[in-house]
C-alpha cells in the first residue's frame, strides 16, 4: 500500500563526520557507544575491486546489514575524489541501532577508480536504465559480500542510498531481488538533477519514471521515499510523480516529504544536523514492517 506523509522538521547546515578503526562514537542522536570501522576491497564479478568502508557495532552479532549507497557528483573531479565520509554520520546511526553498514564506492568513484560506469548520456535523451544496471553490479557485489560476513544476519538486509544512490537501491531491490532483503530506504532519490543549471527540475523526468514503473512492478521489499520540500535537485511535484509511477503496480511504499531543510533539502540525509529529522521517519516505516531499529545503548537519552 502506498502512503504519503509529511514530517515536521527544523532547518540545519551540511556537515561531515570522519571515523577511525576503533572508536567511541557520539552522534546527534544519543550518547557514546563503541563502533569498529574498516576499509575493505570487495571482489566484483567483472574482475575489478570495489573499495568500501564498513562501520559496525562492537560485538559478535549477528547484526542486520545496510548497504548504503552514495550519489553522483556532477563533475569528474568530484567523482574521482569521492569517499565515504559524507555518509559516515548517517551510517553511525544505523550502527548504533544494531546494523553493520557497508558503504561501497562504485566504479569511477574515489578509491575504486576505473571508468565511470553510470554515464547516462545527454540531458534530453538520458539512458537511465543503462546507468542503473551498471551501478547495480557494484551494489550487488557489496550486498553479497556483506551477507556472508560472520557477524551479519543474512536474513535482515537493507538497501539504502542518497540521491542517485537511493535510485540504485530501489533499482537493485526490484531488478536483482537480492535474497534476505527486508526494506529499502531511498533518501532524495533520483537522477538527472543539477541545481546550478536547472534548480529543482531534473533532466527528463519521464524516462526515469518508466524505470521506476518497471522496478515497482517487480520489487518485493517495502520502500520508503524520503524528500525535503526545498530539494534543489528534485522538486516535490517531480518526486510525487516518480512515487506514483513506482506504486502503480502495487509496490508497498511510503512517501515522506519534510519541510525545508537549510539551503538545499537534498542534503538532509548526509548532514549530521539532519539526523534528528529523518530518523523518526525511518523508525516509523521500519516498525510498520516489523524490521528492528532499536538503539543498542538503550539506557541513553531519547533519540529525538
Amino acid at each position: 500500500m502506498a502512503t504519503l506523509a509529511d514530517v515536521n522538521v527544523l532547518s540545519g547546515s551540511r556537515a561531515l563526520q570522519a571515523g577511525v578503526v576503533l572508536l567511541l562514537c557520539s552522534t546527534a542522536v544519543g550518547s557514546a557507544f563503541a563502533q569498529i570501522q574498516e576499509g575493505v576491497g570487495i571482489p566484483a564479478p567483472g574482475g575489478y575491486t570495489v573499495a568500501a568502508t564498513i562501520l559496525r557495532p562492537e560485538g559478535p552479532g549477528p547484526f542486520g546489514a545496510v548497504i548504503l549507497n552514495h550519489g553522483v557528483p556532477v563533475s569528474d573531479k568530484e567523482r574521482a575524489g569521492a569517499s565515504s565520509s559524507d555518509l559516515l554520520a548517517s551510517a553511525a546511526v544505523f550502527a548504533q541501532r544494531g546494523y553493520v553498514v557497508v558503504l561501497p564506492l562504485r566504479r569511477g568513484f574515489g578509491a575504486t577508480g576505473g571508468e565511470f560506469a553510470e554515464y547516462t548520456g545527454s540531458c534530453s535523451h538520458p539512458d537511465y536504465l543503462g546507468g542503473e544496471q551498471a551501478a547495480a553490479e557494484d551494489v550487488m557485489a557489496a550486498y553479497e559480500y556483506a551477507r556472508v560476513l560472520p557477524y551479519v544476519d543474512p536474513h535482515r538486509m537493507i538497501l539504502a542510498g542518497h540521491s542517485a544512490g537511493g535510485m540504485v537501491a530501489l533499482f537493485t531491490a526490484g531488478v536483482r531481488q537480492p535474497e534476505g532483503l527486508v526494506a529499502v530506504l531511498a533518501f532524495a532519490a533520483g537522477r538527472g538533477g543539477n541545481p546550478a543549471l536547472h534548480p529543482g527540475v531534473p533532466c527528463a523526468a519521464e524516462p526515469l519514471a518508466r524505470v521506476l514503473d518497471m522496478v515497482g512492478r517487480s520489487i518485493k521489499a517495502p520502500a520508503m521515499f524520503h524528500y525535503a520540500e526545498n530539494d534543489q535537485y528534485f522538486n516535490p511535484d517531480t518526486t510525487r510523480f516518480w512515487f506514483q509511477r513506482f506504486t502503480a503496480g502495487g509496490a508497498r511504499a511510503e512517501y515522506v516529504l519534510q519541510p525545508p531543510f537549510g539551503d538545499d533539502g537534498h542534503y538532509v540525509f548526509g548532514d549530521r544536523a539532519g539526523i534528528r529529522y529523518w530518523v523518526p521517519a525511518v523508525e516509523s516505516f521500519l516498525a510498520r514492517y516489523g524490521v528492528p531499529f532499536k538503539r543498542l545503548d538503550t539506557s541513553a537519552a531519547p533519540s529525538r
